[in-house]
């Protein structure tokens, strides 16, 4: 009941806040949070309850995501509002579909594996240090202490920034000659504790592809452009940069899709030898008890069934309609295929840098390709304009399938993770995934509706001033109108495909020389998404370098390393939880800057203080985890 609760609240702030930025937040931490301070209130509690609660709402949170889809749906004018029952099918049994395809991928990249999953890492040590610190430990008082004060640290200097008497966003673009570039950075401290938590690797991979980008692809795309340097890079950033990265991406997560076939592979020879194992008498050890891979295949072999329904329904009176059989059956194969791809990639994309910075978009942009393409080889040009409306269509809403397994596949592994490491049983966690998928499946059209009603969504017809971006689905029903359209710059994907492959030569050379390694799609992300979004990751990651190397001299350095993560956690924590109390008052009021209490003319005061105050609060954070590491 009480994730049902938090699903509607955090689904609902989820889908408004990707609909007005294009960004969602992690509800695993938050929702830990929050479980264990209302099950202790009401009663007694155990970790496993608070881990359950935790994996519901993190599911339904992130399932939230099928928003960077459905609305193209209204922006090409197809839909003019959110069929409800359709609406909830597609997010329910792509989102069951989704936590089906990852289950036998646990063995294989969170058991099998040495992923950091920084969300999964953070969201046990929360669930770890609430359960255990009414025992009177000692360490876990002290490790209570950090993650609290880190947590108070981050919700404070984030609501700071909701006053604007400190920036929490810098962007500044110029001319370099003819051409132009920019610098740009979101003070967030989540994004330095999940540096902290993914590493440095991953750190310097980010890095680079985000250096490439502003250094390089942007000053060379922009050369010779006229108008204002902001014009220029924002164009060039949305309509050629991201297609870049999108294609270093796609090349990137088919090389890790091929490396991580082999423990895919023994992960479900072990699903299946436990399931003999099961059937003989054996009793097998709680963590290692999924779903018995009878049940997972033959969910997913039924789920076809709805899903050939639902495409048959959505395609009805459409060209489709008129080549039922060869087209729904290719789909069906399409989403079956794609789907298990996208479920890996995105699994182990989310063990690497975490869920909340896992870019699913670029996914849906590879997915929606996919579709689009196989339509306009089969259907060739139609000339008619309604005719390719009504592929367009069909197009996005077979990627919002595909969309919706991914973004649950995005998540599920990070609450496998979080589940390893406090002992949970993965079958109990399976069956609440599969709860948060439904619980927010049945939220997320009627927050669609409403918005759509109240605000409507740019591009679309008859979209007020007050229309709301949804940048995600507007790049992606582009996409589709171009491939099947016949507009789409295959160039500009296929030159990230190449820096793609190049990055790979990188990163094997680096690996067979025993170097730090260079992870590609970790370069990718840097390439493809907004350097606000990236600057501050590989600070992170040095940060927690350096903290990490002052623990390993220390008497005690898994503790003194411990308390490192737990303020990386209360970074994450904090922030999360005022960007839900935020979005609350946001929607509330209606008003973007409710809680501003300065005037324009005090920006270049902010601009200042911004940095100086995010950083000595940083220090100050972990100078405090260093004093209680050292007692």
């Amino acid at each position: 009941m009480l994730g049902a609760l938090l699903t509607v609240l955090f689904t609902t702030a989820n889908v408004y806040l990707g609909l007005k930025v294009g960004l969602t937040f992690a509800t695993s931490i938050p929702a830990a949070v929050i479980s264990m301070a209302v099950l202790r209130l009401i009663g007694t509690s155990n970790i496993f309850e608070n881990n359950i609660v935790q994996t519901i709402v993190s599911a339904a949170g992130t399932l939230a995501a099928i928003i960077f889809v459905l609305p193209g749906l209204v922006m090409i004018g197809w839909w003019h509002g959110f069929p409800y029952w359709m609406t909830a099918a597609v997010c329910a049994i792509g989102g069951t579909l989704g936590v089906m395809f990852s289950i036998p991928l646990r063995r294989a990249l969170v058991t099998g594996s040495d992923l950091p999953f920084p969300e999964g890492v953070a969201a046990a040590e929360v669930l770890k240090v609430g359960a255990t610190s009414q025992e009177g430990a000692r360490e876990n008082a002290l490790g209570l202490r950090v993650i609290l004060w880190s947590g108070i640290a981050s919700a404070g200097f984030t609501a700071l920034g909701a006053t604007k008497l400190v920036l929490s966003h810098l962007a500044v673009r110029f001319r370099i000659g003819s051409a132009a570039s920019g610098l740009s950075a979101s003070f967030s401290m989540a994004l330095i504790g999940i540096g902290h938590l993914v590493g440095l690797s991953v750190g310097v991979a980010m890095l680079l592809g985000t250096v490439f980008c502003w250094a390089v692809l942007i000053p060379w795309l922009t050369a010779k452009m006229g108008g204002s340097a902001d014009a220029a890079v924002a164009s060039v950033f949305g309509k050629e940069v991201r297609f870049i990265g999108a294609g270093t991406i796609g090349v990137a997560a088919l090389w890790t899709l091929v490396k991580i076939m082999g423990p895919i592979t023994r992960g479900i020879g072990n699903a299946l030898a436990a399931a003999r194992a099961r059937r003989g008498g054996e009793e097998l050890d709680v963590t290692e008890r999924d779903l018995p891979i009878g049940i997972v295949g033959g969910t997913i072999l039924l789920s076809l069934v709805p899903i050939g329904a639902l495409l048959a329904w959505f395609a009805a009176g459409g060209p489709v309609a008129a080549h039922p059989g060869i087209v729904i059956t290719g789909s069906l194969v399409y989403v079956v295929v794609a789907g298990a791809i996208v479920a890996a990639v995105c699994g182990y994309m989310a063990g690497l840098i975490g869920a909340s910075n896992s870019p699913i978009s670029g996914v849906g942009i590879l997915a929606v390709l996919g579709a689009a393409v196989l339509l306009a080889l089969y259907f060739g040009p139609v000339g008619d304009p309604a005719t390719t409306r009504a592929l367009i269509a069909y197009a996005l809403f077979t990627t919002a399938i595909v969309f919706a397994v991914a973004t649950i596949a995005n998540d599920n592994l990070q609450d496998l993770k979080t589940g390893q490491l406090i002992g949970a049983t993965p079958w109990r966690q399976q069956v609440a995934l599969v709860l948060g998928v439904i619980f927010g499946a049945l939220t997320i059209p009627l927050v669609l509706d409403l918005l759509n009603t109240a605000f409507g969504f740019a591009g679309a017809p008859g979209a007020g001033p007050q229309a709301l971006v949804a940048p995600q689905a507007s790049l992606i029903s582009a996409l589709a109108t171009g491939v099947l359209g016949g507009e789409l710059d295959w160039g500009l994907i296929g030159f990230g495909a190449a820096i793609g492959v190049v990055l790979i030569a990188i990163d094997e050379a680096l690996g067979r020389a025993g170097r730090m390694r260079l992870p590609p799609l970790g370069v990718g992300m840097g390439i493809y998404l907004p350097m606000s979004m990236t600057l501050l990751i590989p600070v992170g990651a040095l940060i927690g370098r350096a903290y990490d190397r002052w623990a390993g001299r220390q008497s005690n350095p898994e503790f003194a390393k411990r308390m490192g993560v737990l303020a990386a956690t209360g970074l994450i924590v904090g922030e999360s939880l005022f960007g839900v109390v935020f979005a609350g008052i946001v929607g509330a009021t209606g008003n973007d800057t409710p809680l501003r209490v300065v005037g324009e003319n005090f920006a270049s005061v902010a601009m200042i203080a911004a940095p100086i105050v995010f950083f000595a609060v940083i220090a100050r954070l972990y100078g405090y985890a260093r004093r209680m590491a050292a007692g």
